[in-house]
């Protein structure tokens, strides 16, 4: 399985900006695509998640409303819409897969399998 995570950049802050992470290798339907950041000096923390197979999503109750993944099952690839970004979510975002899901009740949650490498998002004036 490999993952690549695109479109970084430098943003304003009360911008937007869209990632995209391109997949592929997988065995199955029977996977989930997670979105996660780390900031310098913190924790790696989970941003979005989506079950590739029926389109369900999860966020954390910090984020949402500002981010929202999507997908697009032609092309494998998962998007992270971010709106409204502030300083604060400067980090280097990395998408994630789990495959295959080991709760179906809650994707990306018990561990991911494969990682991509990061893209770096400053939110700066």
């Amino acid at each position: 399985v490999q993952l690549q995570a695109f479109g970084g950049g430098l943003v304003q802050p009360g911008g937007s900006l869209r990632l995209s992470c391109v997949a592929s290798g997988f065995i199955s339907d029977e996977y989930a695509i997670g979105w996660f950041r780390q900031a310098p000096g913190k924790e790696r923390e989970e941003v979005a998640c989506i079950n590739m197979r029926d389109g369900s999503t999860y966020y954390p109750d910090s984020l949402k409303g500002r981010f929202i993944i999507s997908r697009e099952d032609s092309s494998k690839t998962v998007y992270l819409q971010m709106s409204s970004l502030r300083p604060e979510d400067t980090a280097d975002y990395y998408c994630a897969a789990e495959e295959p899901i080991k709760s179906t009740d809650l994707p990306c949650y018990y561990g991911m399998d494969y990682w991509g490498k990061g893209t770096l998002v400053t939110v700066s004036s």
